[in-house]
């Protein structure tokens, strides 16, 4: 029993931050990862509370998700959701003023995060409480990471520093564009490029050879991204 936990926590993990990552691989929660990665120091942060929301919605879900009806998931998913998020929101206001400066706007909106009510309606709501809190758990970090790394480069870029120390020699003249909002485009789309060059999963390449791009009528047993949406089309065509 012990071991089987161990097993689909490490599976949950891995699938968060490199098998389908939120971000490089989903292209998930574009909003918050272009607007508040201007620093790696902010792209943390955002990734972080996500990351808590995560978790918890999940398990809260996952341990409700017979006693739900079909017919109000998504209002009461998003119940569950707000709740987290408000704790969160207020848990930023009480103790990490500085930062909840340039995230507070964007924290609300981790209540309507695709990343969230997606995996809500995806896993949590079919599989058990443990499993439901790793994914959480693995999708949440997997977020942090890709925001912490687009704002390392964009902080790099745009100011010669990287979590506010310096990096760059004195002379270096920073790309300013690159801390504003064009910059998140610019980065985001050279790290999509170098994971493809690199033969990594990203938005354009599951990691598979035989990955077109075509996830609805992917043949691939292993890809779960395909499997879901599979499962949606068979639930769409029984209820039709």
């Amino acid at each position: 029993m012990g071991g089987g936990l161990v097993k689909k926590a490490v599976e949950r993990l891995y699938n968060g931050i490199i098998k389908e990552n939120p971000t490089f691989v989903l292209m998930l929660g574009m909003c918050p990862t272009l607007a508040v990665t201007t620093q790696a120091l902010n792209g943390m942060g955002m990734g972080l509370s996500t990351c808590a929301v995560l978790m918890m919605s999940n398990l809260i879900i996952s341990l409700l998700r017979k006693f739900i009806p079909d017919s109000v998931r998504m209002p009461a998913y998003i119940v569950v959701v707000a709740s987290f998020v408000t704790i969160v929101d207020l848990l930023m206001q009480a103790y990490v003023r500085e930062l909840y400066g340039p995230l507070g706007l964007y924290i609300p909106l981790i209540v309507v995060n695709c990343i969230i009510l997606g995996r809500a309606e995806s896993y949590a709501s079919k599989n058990p409480p443990a499993a439901s809190f790793f994914d959480g758990l693995g999708m949440g970090l997997g977020f942090t990471v890709a925001l912490t790394v687009i704002g390392a480069v964009r902080e790099l870029l745009g100011s010669g520093t990287v979590f506010g120390l310096r990096v760059m020699p004195g002379g270096y003249e920073p790309v300013s564009i690159m801390v504003l909002a064009p910059g998140a485009f610019f980065a985001l789309s050279v790290l999509t490029a170098l994971q493809n060059k690199l033969g990594a999963p990203s938005a354009t390449n599951k990691g598979s050879a035989h990955c077109d791009g075509r996830c609805a009528g992917c043949m691939d047993r292993s890809c779960s991204i395909g499997a879901e949406l599979r499962e949606t089309t068979r639930d769409g065509r029984s209820r039709g």
